[in-house]
């Protein structure tokens, strides 16, 4: 099988608790082909020293891009940790990515707890290889 291709995004507040969560499960998302916002890739490529592609920042269209991505079946799972108490500018961006998500059936995580599960799903995928 062919490696899982994971697109990591988080806003501003939520960086932080990404690094944390990548940190946590580095042996699973070594083993992943990565994808990331532009100042998210940056950050995590930066301290856990993983290879990721890295698009536009989100409010450049970076969000949109991966989008594209979902829909072009270029991107398996997608981890969006959302901060829900501030207003984005690019809202609608990160609409229409939740929406082609799922439009593909594409697993989409956008809390610690639902990126749980998700790393669960490709930790499974990984081992059945």
């Amino acid at each position: 099988m062919k490696r899982p291709r994971v697109a990591l995004i988080a806003h501003d507040k939520k960086k932080a608790d990404m690094l944390m969560f990548v940190r946590e499960h580095y042996e699973v998302f070594k083993k992943c082909d990565l994808f990331a916002t532009k100042t998210t890739g940056e950050l995590i490529q930066d301290k856990m020293k993983l290879e990721i592609t890295k698009m536009r920042s989100g409010p450049k269209g970076g969000d949109l891009q991966i989008g594209a991505m979902v829909a072009a079946d270029g991107v398996d799972f997608v981890l969006f940790l959302r901060d829900p108490l501030t207003a984005q500018p690019h809202e609608p961006d990160v609409s229409a990515l939740m929406r082609v998500c799922d439009v593909h059936n594409v697993s989409l995580a956008t809390n610690l707890a639902t990126a749980e599960a998700l790393v669960k799903e490709i930790s499974i995928l990984q081992r059945d290889t």
